[in-house]
């Protein structure tokens, strides 16, 4: 499979987060792993491969279950939970914002070097790198519950490890937008927050239904849309089949990919043959302008480059899979379209 340049895994949350896991999804049984059966409600997404708007759908929220809590994490394990965790660590950036979202916060004790939000996270202690996770420092914090990434995100053997000295550890992975919903109310069960947990994702499901039904009344056709994830050295692009496809199809385009699931990088020839008619620069944030793409060699054919359609947006909230991915969805949107008429967006809440 053929990834970024390392420098961006460093620095780009969008690198782990959806190239990395979706590549390594790819590689291994050629299935993502099963949602969480039973323990919390589910939602139900369009997928990603139709280009219909999401249908309509409903959520039933449940209460909190009471502890002794057992749930079934995105991996099939059974993870036991004797009592409300107090000691929480998150080994994820977007579980990070799940736990602060449902108001799980004042009980997170350690996060990684590469959270970035809410602010409260930051200035706690790292325990986990793009290099692995310090197992002897989570121990030492006497943590009672630790949120880890799937897919290999956060290393299997660190998980493992964890396991074997009686921490619980939930591993969540998120390959569609439905499972994103699903894993925001599985954290938020795990940590005693499952009615915010619920709450917060019928909301969200909501507003990514009124922002795709919204798009969808715009009428016309979707146009083609190239997300380019790096252009440094090979172009990067969405992999058939990727979060960003489905992403790029509720936002009201036609997403052009690599034309496999595995690989990410995408010739130039091809691009050109593909035509994009926007250009949507999630490495805005890293230096990258419309005019710097316009200058490149070859590039000036392109629809979109001679229509002046190439469009920054904030790559962070558009890939990572938690509370802020409706303001990811509605940022694409407009990408896409800046005349899409979208419902307002609701005013912010403060959790629980």
């Amino acid at each position: 499979m053929h990834l970024p340049p390392p420098w961006r895994a460093r620095a780009l949350p969008l690198t782990l987060v959806t190239i990395a896991a979706l590549a390594l999804a790819a590689c291994s049984a050629g299935a993502a792993p099963p949602s969480s059966p039973g323990a919390v409600p589910t939602t139900s997404i369009a997928p990603a491969a139709t280009d219909t708007p999401a249908p309509e759908t409903t959520a039933s929220p449940s209460p909190a279950p009471a502890f002794p809590l057992t749930l079934t994490d995105d991996e099939g394990a059974v993870v036991v939970l004797p009592a409300r965790p107090e000691r929480i660590v998150s080994l994820t950036p977007a579980t990070t914002e799940i736990l602060f979202a449902v108001g799980a916060g004042p009980r997170v004790i350690a996060t990684t070097d590469f959270d970035d939000y809410p602010p409260e996270a930051v200035p706690l202690p790292d325990v986990a790198s793009f290099q692995g996770v310090d197992v002897e420092k989570i121990v030492g914090l006497e943590a009672d519950l630790v949120v880890a990434g799937g897919n290999s995100f956060n290393s299997p053997d660190a998980i493992a490890r964890l396991r074997s000295l009686g921490i619980p550890v939930l591993v969540v992975y998120a390959p569609d937008v439905a499972t994103v919903l699903e894993d925001i109310e599985l954290v938020a069960a795990a940590a005693g927050e499952g009615a915010a947990g619920a709450a917060l994702a019928s909301a969200m499901r909501a507003e990514i239904e009124a922002i795709a039904a919204a798009v969808a009344a715009g009428g016309g056709d979707r146009p083609r849309v190239f997300y380019e994830l790096d252009a440094t050295k090979e172009i990067y692009g969405p992999a058939d089949g990727s979060f960003i496809v489905e992403m790029i199809r509720l936002a009201g385009g036609t997403a052009i990919t690599t034309g496999s699931p595995t690989v990410f990088s995408i010739p130039l020839e091809t691009l050109l043959t593909a035509d994009p008619e926007v250009i949507v620069l999630g490495d805005a944030a890293y230096g990258v302008t419309a005019e710097q793409v316009a200058a490149r060699p070859g590039w000036g054919g392109m629809t979109a480059v001679r229509d002046g359609a190439i469009r920054p947006v904030d790559d962070v909230v558009v890939t990572r899979p938690g509370p802020r991915l409706v303001e990811g969805l509605r940022a694409l949107a407009l990408a896409i379209d800046p005349t899409a008429q979208l419902p307002p967006a609701p005013a912010p809440s403060v959790a629980p």
